[in-house]
């Protein structure tokens, strides 16, 4: 993520996490509450510490920080990461669902918007969108 892109997140209200060993980082993800739910946003480890148990470490961290609802938007083609959410008991909201979340919680282009699926960790009716 470039510096400024950075900043803008941080500016944004997302609090990044990270996970270190031997001082170098292995993983990151972030948060950001908007209204009320909490979004998991750019949530990313390197490769090859990919099924260490890094990011799942990190997720459930973070699940840990909140009692609200929380929503992750990634692309739909992507189906390891929406594997790895559902394996932390989130599940995809109703193909129509996802557009009107998308425009609530978060500022995407429209052509991502068409691209992309939403979770929930909460019963996905209970939404309000």
């Amino acid at each position: 993520m470039p510096r400024q892109e950075f900043r803008d997140e941080l500016h944004a209200g997302v609090e990044f996490w990270g996970y270190e060993e031997n001082g170098a980082l292995r993983a990151v993800m972030g948060i950001q509450r908007v209204r009320d739910v909490v979004l998991i946003r750019h949530a990313y480890t390197r490769p090859e510490y990919q099924g260490h148990g890094i990011g799942g470490g990190l997720l459930e961290f973070l699940l840990g920080r909140t009692t609200k609802p929380i929503l992750i938007g990634t692309w739909a083609g992507v189906v390891r990461a929406i594997g790895f959410y559902q394996r932390y008991g989130f599940d995809r909201v109703p193909n129509e669902a996802i557009s009107p979340l998308l425009q609530k919680y978060w500022d995407v282009p429209l052509a991502q918007a068409a691209a992309s699926v939403v979770l929930a960790n909460v019963d996905p009716s209970t939404l309000q969108y």
